[in-house]
């Protein structure tokens, strides 16, 4: 490691004021944010309000037209990305929870996006294997059951335009990815893929210390 490590540990109130200085207070965003987490514990799956915008604004960068979703739970992330889209893109979500992704179209509606959205509630390997060869994507956003992201990886990368960009999230997964005793089957499908994408020559990738981990991934 360099004498200078570039990297910086935030606490609380470093926290506040990154979120106050980035474009993260949208009411319709922090209403759904504020109803998810009365949902308990569960909350803690829904994205933070920095790694929304950042989604968006990597979508809207590279003019994403079609895009997709594996994970939705209450539509946050699905939110950001749709309003990212032009009026007639399209957001293919893929989840298999009606409760929490009914919470999500309710603010697709209110925030106007619902028309840009399609929801799919099936087992997400079926859906994306169910997708026409020539069906393609310009963005994607993989947050589901980790021992299903790699099957997700490969579906979306082979129908992935070139220059087009897969999200993966909780690829650092709470600091358990680099914790030896950690054996379960989410944390070694992690680290699995995290190796695997770090060698994948068909792409071009950076980790990033957003949130829980968020892996960005171009395909050449």
């Amino acid at each position: 490691m360099a004498d200078h490590a570039k990297f910086l540990a935030l606490n609380p109130k470093l926290y506040d004021y990154l979120i106050a200085h980035g474009h993260n207070g949208d009411p319709i965003r922090a209403e759904l944010a504020d109803e998810t987490a009365k949902l308990g514990p569960i909350s803690g799956m829904q994205i933070a309000a920095e790694q929304g915008t950042f989604m968006g604004l990597l979508a809207g960068a590279i003019g994403a037209h079609s895009a997709v979703e594996v994970g939705t739970f209450t539509g946050y992330s699905a939110l950001c990305v749709a309003r990212a889209l032009p009026a007639d893109g399209k957001l293919l979500c893929c989840d298999v929870n009606e409760q929490w992704t009914s919470i999500g179209r309710r603010y697709w509606e209110r925030a106007g996006v619902a028309n840009k959205i399609t929801l799919k509630l099936a087992p997400a390997a079926e859906t994306l294997k169910a997708l026409t060869s020539s069906h393609t994507f310009d963005f994607a956003f993989i947050d589901a059951d980790k021992t299903s992201y790699a099957i997700y990886y490969e579906e979306i990368l082979k129908r992935l335009r070139p220059s087009g960009l897969i999200l993966i999230d909780n690829v650092l997964w709470n600091g358990r990815i680099i914790d030896d005793a950690a054996t379960d089957a989410d944390t070694l499908a992690l680290r699995k893929l995290n190796d695997f994408i770090a060698a994948d020559t068909r792409v071009e990738a950076v980790m990033l210390g957003i949130a829980d981990g968020l892996t960005i991934v171009r395909k050449k």
